[in-house]
């Protein structure tokens, strides 16, 4: 099972990992208006909403999302909607008024934290379109006489793995950077690149026919 084809498999998730998507505008944003921690917290949600699909891998239900047009369609709305709800409120948030400066930043609250693990695991798990991809990209990865199973639950595994560690060096660097990403100006800006990105993608979502 451990052979070439699963170190090429590594390769390329590694770069579709790297290009840029909702979870790596979700990770910059929440890392910039609270920290490595909540960064942190949207990357664990990620990574939590993507085995969701190991376990649909595992007990044999992928292709009933895939080939259920009714329930594919349900849960492409539903992840559409939610990314149209976090881009709106990215989008309040950089045309509302600056709170006063405070000298000292205060502690990121409990709720933020699992607010941001929640928005990482419903951007992941509401995009049935990755259930597409793996149903379509994993068989080229599978030789006759694998274990398909647990092939294909190691290989989505490899692919969230690397996520972890790309996503998690992201919110690391992103928060070295928290005293300028503090700035009012510098966080209106990222509001109104996160809002209209996340946006974009949930419309992009909805109106996909794949």
């Amino acid at each position: 099972m451990f052979d070439h084809s699963v170190l090429a498999f590594a390769l390329i998730a590694l770069a579709l990992t790297i290009a840029p998507g909702p979870d790596t505008f979700l990770v910059i944003a929440n890392t910039g208006a609270g920290g490595f921690r909540r960064g942190f917290a949207t990357v664990l949600g990620i990574v939590s909403g993507g085995f969701i699909y190991v376990l649909l891998v595992a007990c044999g239900l992928i292709r009933v999302l895939v080939y259920s047009p009714a329930l594919f369609h349900a849960v492409k709305l539903a992840g559409a909607c939610y990314l149209l709800y976090l881009g709106w409120g990215a989008l309040r948030g950089a045309f509302r008024p600056a709170p006063p400066a405070a000298a000292d930043a205060p502690p990121t609250p409990a709720r933020s934290i699992r607010a941001s693990y929640l928005q990482g695991l419903l951007t992941n798990a509401l995009n049935p379109k990755i259930a597409v991809f793996y149903l379509a990209f994993l068989p080229q990865f599978l030789n006759p006489g694998d274990p398909v199973v647990l092939k294909s639950a190691l290989l989505i595994g490899i692919h969230y793995f690397e996520g972890l560690l790309w996503l998690s060096l992201l919110a690391f660097g992103v928060g070295r950077l928290g005293r300028f990403l503090g700035r009012p100006r510098v966080k209106r800006t990222m509001d109104a690149v996160l809002g209209t990105t996340m946006m974009g993608f949930g419309v992009k979502l909805a109106v996909d026919q794949t």
